[in-house]
């Protein structure tokens, strides 16, 4: 007889990454079908150790709050499911961040590079209202596929050059900056591509592609730094 919806398939082990020593790090949690990190994470919290330190807000993979890894990889808690055939997992907070507490970093490093590209629209003075892009446009074309980016930080835990390099301006702030470049609307574009081009811009990219293997939403970082690299962004 196949098990009913959310009926337990067995036993999960799970060792969480603590930040205090004395804390206990191994639990063993009941799975049940189609269960996310997050339903992992607070299962522990209810029968195990209600201390556990990690974040989470919206539960449907739009604030970007639960990431962390796990067994290596940078996910969005909420949204990773157990694979059928795991026993164990481990889950650890983000790479290149300062840890607060267990699964909670300091996005500062983040937030920091994130400003520094002026990352909304700076509207031209010149404007007509409404100011449209249209949506057969060029421009259409290059913006879209880099819109829905969340500022989770997976694409930033996943850099080997922003956690080695905390002055790199990260695969998410230079995807921001290649969306604004293009964008015929705003005024700051040469203001930006001073910021990108500059000694800790796109050129320190190593284009490994772990930005891209990790992007919850699918958007591709590593293309959009390509594009400022080759110059494939338009001086406004």
């Amino acid at each position: 007889m196949p098990k009913e919806a959310g009926a337990p398939t067995g036993r999960l082990q799970v060792r969480i990454k603590r930040s205090a020593e004395e804390s206990q790090e191994r639990f063993e949690v009941e799975r049940f079908p189609a269960m996310t990190v997050l339903d992992v994470l607070l299962a522990v919290q209810r029968e195990h150790d209600p201390s556990i330190g990690f974040r989470f807000s919206c539960r449907v993979a739009m604030c970007g709050t639960c990431t962390l890894r796990v067994d290596g990889r940078s996910v969005l808690a909420c949204q990773a499911l157990v694979q059928d055939h795991a026993r164990e997992i481990e889950i650890a907070p983000m790479a290149g961040y300062p840890v607060v507490r267990d699964l909670v970093v300091d996005m500062a490093p983040f937030w920091e590079q994130w400003s520094r590209i002026t990352p909304y629209l700076d509207p031209k003075e010149s404007l007509d209202e409404p100011a449209v892009v249209r949506p057969d446009s060029e421009e259409r074309e290059a913006i879209d596929p880099s819109l829905d980016c969340i500022q989770c930080g997976a694409c930033y835990s996943s850099c080997g050059v922003s956690g080695q390099h905390k002055t790199f301006l990260g695969p998410a702030a230079l995807t921001r900056a290649m969306v604004l470049i293009n964008d015929s609307r705003d005024a700051a574009g040469r203001t930006r591509l001073d910021v990108v081009s500059g000694q800790d811009g796109a050129d320190r990219c190593h284009l490994i592609y772990g930005c891209t293997g990790v992007c919850p939403k699918g958007l591709d970082p590593a293309r959009a730094i390509r594009r400022v690299r080759t110059g494939r962004v338009e001086d406004r």
